[in-house]
């Protein structure tokens, strides 16, 4: 994980279990004039550590994050791609909006200085599969290797689709998951037109605050979480630490709105039954629920209708927290860093909280985990991510046993 948390697994799950808040005002740009000048940076990114300076200036920041964490990622697993292996180790990684940044400065450039001062790289630099063509060049995976664009959803499906690949035999282990950085005064100025985003400018730790009467919105964050899949056996066999077992994927649509999600929580619903089926297990069988959980008005109380749809009684018994609230919302990265919390919940038995929980809505009655992380022994997670356009994504962890 590459959060506002910090570089590195150990910085943001400390930060996510201390229940910290990493928004701040933002420092990328000069945000004055802007009604929203709060947002969730990384702050401690040492580029250098990751990449060559020669090879900086060919990747949007975006890229930069998504090479990082697959680096951290790899180094985590200690798998090898090698030249008999290489064919069956794929990448996806994917990104919800991409290389903003770069589109940005090229314009200003292009405007002001003419064509002939546009970087070669201005493509490679801002289209979403260079992440994973990146990955794939720096380790020498020649399998399956594709991108996701499906807005809020997309560390979740492309998580979901290497799963899928693995299980039918295509790849025996695939780097997956998503990236993210936009925090820019268009991407800003973007989602505030929408009337998206907190302008909680005078209290900006508290301005994320999922299922709370007061949430105004959500905040940006940026960031990437990678993770690596295994074939069971692949794993057994390299004597692999394993976090976790994923062993469900629902996707599908709303078919209703661009932005809106429906109102009746009829497609989150159908998405979260889905990956309970392809799992094979019931829905009381489900232990804690990593929510989508943005802070804004509509989408919390229509997740929570869904869950109570889909869970009955048995929402009530569950742990739900939206670890959004510390690290706000990072987009096409939020799935693949919310896939790593949750199987580091389930490795270490702890669930996140939700911070900023101080007046919950009426609608939002569920257990959301306030203010302080909490044991418990979790067999089976739940990771929800709900994007514009009305795309779906969950998916399911277990408990790894080696019975």
């Amino acid at each position: 994980m590459i959060t506002p948390l910090g570089t590195g697994n150990e910085k943001s799950w400390n930060g996510l279990i201390e229940g910290r808040s990493a928004v701040r005002k933002i420092t990328h740009f000069n945000p004055e004039g802007l009604p929203c000048q709060i947002a969730a940076e990384v702050p401690d990114f040492e580029l250098d550590r990751f990449i060559e300076i020669k090879e900086q200036k060919k990747m949007d920041r975006f890229i930069h994050f998504g090479l990082a964490a697959a680096t951290l990622a790899m180094e985590n697993s200690g798998l090898k791609v090698t030249e008999s292996n290489a064919s069956r180790i794929g990448v996806i990684v994917g990104a919800g909006i991409g290389g903003l940044s770069a589109i940005e400065h090229y314009n200003r450039i292009l405007l002001e200085k003419g064509p002939k001062r546009v970087s070669p790289f201005f493509i490679p630099m801002t289209i979403i599969n260079l992440t994973s063509g990146q990955i794939s060049i720096r380790f020498g995976a020649k399998g399956p290797n594709s991108a996701v664009a499906t807005a809020c959803a997309t560390g979740t499906h492309s998580i979901g689709d290497a799963f899928k690949l693995i299980q039918h035999g295509v790849a025996d282990a695939m780097i997956c998951g998503g990236t993210e950085a936009v925090i820019t005064p268009l991407g800003i100025a973007g989602f505030t037109s929408m009337k998206a985003l907190s302008t909680r400018n005078d209290e900006p730790e508290k301005a994320s605050r999922p299922f709370d009467r007061d949430r105004d919105g959500f905040v940006m964050g940026e960031g990437a979480g990678v993770l690596i899949l295994e074939d069971m056996e692949h794993a057994l066999n390299r004597g692999a630490k394993i976090y976790a077992e994923l062993i469900g994927y629902g996707l599908n649509s709303d078919a209703y709105h661009i932005t809106s999600p429906a109102p009746d929580g009829e497609g989150a619903a159908r998405c979260m039954e889905s990956s309970l089926k392809d799992a094979g297990i019931r829905p009381e069988e489900v232990d804690y629920i990593n929510a989508h959980g943005t802070s804004t008005k509509y989408g919390d109380e229509i997740e929570t209708t869904a869950i109570k749809k889909v869970f009955g009684p048995h929402a009530y018994k569950l742990c739900v927290s939206s670890t959004k609230s510390m690290i706000g919302h990072l987009l096409g990265a939020s799935g693949g860093v919310e896939a790593a919390i949750c199987a580091l919940g389930v490795s270490l038995g702890i669930v996140p909280p939700t911070i900023n929980l101080e007046n919950p809505e009426a609608e939002c009655d569920l257990d959301y985990v306030p203010h302080k992380a909490r044991r418990l022994d979790i067999n089976i997670a739940m990771s929800n991510s709900f994007g514009f356009g009305g795309t779906n994504a969950c998916i399911l962890f277990r408990k790894f046993s080696r019975v």
